[in-house]
């Protein structure tokens, strides 16, 4: 959402080249960048949170 209204990083690189000039293997590839990334935030942020339940 932030490339879109001109953040810069991999959403702008998604919108700018993915979609606005019609290459799907650069919008495809900042997708699955942007998939992974999120994934591993979350899976970061259930162990620390699974870590605070337990000495709770």
């Amino acid at each position: 959402m932030a490339g879109t209204i001109g953040g810069g990083g991999l959403g702008d690189l998604a919108i700018r080249y993915g979609y606005q000039r019609f290459r799907p293997s650069y919008l495809v590839g900042a997708v699955i960048v942007i998939l992974i990334m999120v994934e591993i935030i979350q899976v970061a942020g259930d162990r620390i949170v699974k870590r605070m339940m337990a000495k709770r």
